[in-house]
């Protein structure tokens, strides 16, 4: 694992320094003191922290997985159309059936999310293997087209100002009982791990893949359900966020080498460390108040991205 512990030392450092950040200043020494600063912690900083690094992690290892069902380094959810597949499903459930309880929406964003990953692959399975760069181009032209497809829908209804809540991802809103779902992609992140192995075979083609006695199209659809329900819950709670599905698994295969099971680990605290730095960021830079996440991520993942496309590995040098 090298020096995993090493980054798992800073995430823990950042985490308890992400407690003791926001509007009402305590200190250290006394917040125990209070029940006042008990309540803040117990209601709001925790659960904030603890979405923040669920988020991260989830984010990175569905890029992972994204990136070897696609057999392409270029490509993350929020890239591909999946995300915005997602809050589409949000915005339609919700005119609908308004008023419906989150696990509906919840429901009804992976089955969109899962339907709109399909449909991409479906694309990119037709394009010449020697062209790699026009996987994400057909990705960002399809995730085009769907936003846009929501805004419109949005904007006929009157629903722009809701729908633009799923399209900037920030953790402000994040309270005891509105971020327990994410849970539920840590179970996601664990069941990746389990079949690492299998996503790594997929990564080699589907005609390796079967030479090899893999069920591929079982694996497959495993693959598509992580990935859907990890998005859609991601969507549903703290809404879109780029590229930490991008940059953080490059990252990793630069470290680990493409042995997902091996990277896995790297990738999950990567991500989570990633995201908690941002998320810390848009909070001090204009404090007391809060630059979203997402545009944060959207400003240092596109730098960082840049810098992993044309620095050279140094085995290569």
């Amino acid at each position: 694992m090298k020096n995993i512990g090493v980054a798992i030392v800073a995430l823990f450092a950042l985490s308890c320094f992400s407690l003791f950040v926001g509007v009402k200043e305590i200190a250290i020494s006394d917040w125990w003191q209070s029940p006042q600063n008990i309540d803040l912690f117990f209601i709001s900083r925790i659960p904030r922290t603890l979405a923040v690094i669920l988020t991260g992690a989830s984010l990175a290892v569905s890029g992972a997985v994204m990136q070897m069902l696609a057999r392409n380094s270029f490509v993350e959810p929020s890239s591909v159309g999946t995300a915005q597949s997602a809050a589409l499903g949000i915005l339609l459930v919700t005119l609908l059936y308004p008023g419906s309880p989150l696990i509906v929406k919840m429901i009804v964003a992976s089955v969109t999310a899962m339907i709109g990953m399909a449909v991409f692959l479906a694309m990119i399975s037709r394009l010449p293997v020697t062209s790699p760069l026009l996987v994400p181009l057909v990705g960002l032209i399809f995730s085009g087209i769907v936003e846009a497809l929501t805004i419109f829908i949005a904007f006929q209804t009157e629903m722009l100002q809701f729908q633009g809540t799923w399209m900037s991802g920030e953790f402000s809103g994040i309270l005891r009982g509105r971020y327990e779902l994410l849970w539920l992609c840590g179970v996601l992140a664990i069941l990746t791990y389990v079949v690492a192995d299998q996503f790594t075979i997929i990564g080699m083609g589907k005609d390796a893949s079967i030479n090899l006695g893999l069920n591929y199209k079982q694996v497959v659809i495993v693959g598509l359900f992580i990935l859907a329900l990890s998005t859609s819950l991601v969507v549903v709670t703290v809404g879109m966020i780029p590229f930490v599905g991008l940059v953080v698994p490059n990252i990793a295969r630069r470290l680990m080498g493409d042995n997902l099971r091996a990277s896995l680990p790297w990738v999950a605290v990567l991500g989570a460390l990633l995201v908690l730095m941002c998320d810390l960021i848009g909070r001090l830079v204009h404090f007391p108040y809060e630059i979203p996440v997402g545009t944060v991520l959207g400003v240092i993942g596109s730098f960082v991205f840049l810098y992993l496309l044309y620095a050279r590995p140094a085995h290569a040098r």
